[in-house]
């Protein structure tokens, strides 16, 4: 008989599992429990246990303190974790540090009892006596694989349910890499019917990509479960596109996973430029050459989301007083695919814009690129006669076009961005006003704190007090 210990801080929960569960039936029987981690090893330094469930979530030595600790004394001990689904980001470590197997403490509540410890006893058989616990996390039968999908879940929504469908229609092994990621592997025999199962869920699919592999010989499951969390985690935001959900790869045992991010800040710098520019918002050439730079160097998702907040914020300061609705960012977006579209909505948002107020693009283009241009002069003297001469247009014809696309006159917009420009550096530094005075365009202190006082109704000084945060103070 296999000696099993169960380890879980919920007495209930424990006891359920020693009296519900047909331990007997598969040759297995309880000789032990323990409510914390402390207890279990010292059950485990006087016992002889050859099976320990176990608990994630407990109080003085955790469920996976626990498990490391094990693995450094008994490391031909195997380990099944006990878990909720909202613990799935705790698999991958359980897994790494020697799990066998995990349990979802729902499928105690769905008469699963039976399949569940059939499927312990199998890796345990399948498990040679003397192998290290932590070798092969999951104990499969890895010389036999030979077709295998990795499903990940692009939008954080559960996929628990699909998967549990897709072992039944398939039955193929489900292995959790992640808490969105998990491996569908079929043994010699299986595969078409696994294939086929994948084929109905797909189509079905709106965030879910489906990483196909023909050959799974030679691969360990740690090395899969370890390329599958790299490629989810670099590659797969740019590979994957809804109406192609299922992406047929081809990788080599010992391979260092998928392509990592190109390119450093320097060759990121031109992209970040044009992006901001917005001349590819009229110009179809800069437009793929911009979403082909992007897409080409892999540019990590917070940086990149970092860059279309900045290119939204600007594009509502622009046209703050002609704009009709601002330019939304979803904090959402699963791929790259998804940012395409929005682009594309953007351009037509803007070119409608354009056309509202009886514009050329060219004539609109130029507008913005003047903004910029005096956004960052905003420590020089401005004016619409110098700023027309660089655009190549007539001081009158630009300073028309300027109030038309802007909603307000060259000067009042000149006003209001110095005084934005004052109003961070008064609250996210401590610069003297003078200072800020002379940063912002105005070489005499008491003009500027008068300008300001028109414009916020308050000093400058008084300000800083009284917008600041105490975190800021």
């Amino acid at each position: 008989m296999i000696r099993v210990l169960v380890v879980d801080d919920d007495k209930l929960v424990r006891k359920g599992l020693i009296s519900m569960m047909p331990w007997s039936r598969f040759g297995m029987e309880v000789v032990g429990e323990a409510s914390n981690g402390e207890k279990a090893l010292r059950f485990l330094e006087a016992n002889d246990v050859e099976l320990m469930l176990t608990d994630l979530g407990m109080p003085v030595l955790s469920g996976m303190e626990l498990m490391r600790v094990v693995r450094g004394r008994f490391p031909e001990l195997p380990v099944v974790v006990l878990t909720l689904h909202q613990d799935f980001e705790y698999i991958q470590e359980a897994l790494r540090l020697g799990a066998i197997d995990y349990i979802a403490k729902v499928e105690l509540e769905k008469e699963q009892l039976e399949d569940v410890l059939g499927r312990i006893a199998e890796r345990i058989r399948d498990k040679p006596r003397g192998e290290a616990a932590g070798r092969s996390p999951a104990g499969i039968r890895e010389p036999s694989l030979q077709c295998g999908y990795a499903l990940i879940g692009l939008d954080g929504q559960d996929e628990g349910g699909r998967i549990e469908q897709l072992k039944q229609d398939a039955q193929a092994e489900a292995i959790a890499v992640d808490r969105n990621a998990w491996l569908l592997l079929a043994a010699r025999g299986s595969e078409e019917r696994l294939q086929a199962a994948v084929s109905r869920h797909s189509g079905s699919s709106r965030d879910t990509a489906w990483i196909q592999w023909s050959d799974l010989h030679g691969f360990t499951l740690a090395e899969l479960q370890s390329w599958v969390r790299t490629f989810a985690g670099t590659e797969l935001f740019y590979a994957f596109d809804p109406r192609s959900p299922v992406l047929s790869l081809c990788i080599l045992p010992g391979d260092e996973g998928p392509l990592q991010p190109e390119g450093g800040e320097q060759e990121l710098e031109p992209l970040k430029e044009l992006l901001l520019s917005g001349e590819w918002l009229y110009d179809d050439r800069l437009f793929g050459r911009l979403k082909g730079g992007i897409k080409g160097m892999r540019i990590p998702r917070p940086k990149l989301m970092g860059l279309l907040y900045a290119f939204a914020s600007e594009r509502n300061r622009i046209f703050s007083s002609t704009w009709d609705g601002k330019l939304e960012v979803d904090e959402s977006f699963s791929s790259w695919h998804r940012i395409e579209q929005w682009l594309e909505a953007v351009r037509e948002k803007l070119r409608l814009l354009a056309a509202k107020i009886h514009y050329s693009q060219d004539i609109v283009n130029c507008v913005m690129k003047a903004e910029q241009m005096m956004r960052a002069r905003l420590d020089q003297p401005l004016t619409s006669a110098e700023i027309a001469k660089e655009m190549n247009m007539s001081r009158s014809y630009f300073s028309q076009c300027f109030k038309d696309i802007m909603g307000r006159t060259f000067k009042e917009h000149v006003r209001e961005i110095r005084m934005e420009q004052a109003r961070q550096y008064l609250l996210h530094t401590n610069r003297t006003i003078q200072w800020i005075a002379e940063h912002t365009g105005y070489m005499d202190e008491k003009y500027f704190s008068r300008i300001f006082r028109d414009q916020s109704g308050m000093l400058p000084s008084e300000y800083r007090v009284r917008k600041r945060t105490p975190r800021q103070l």
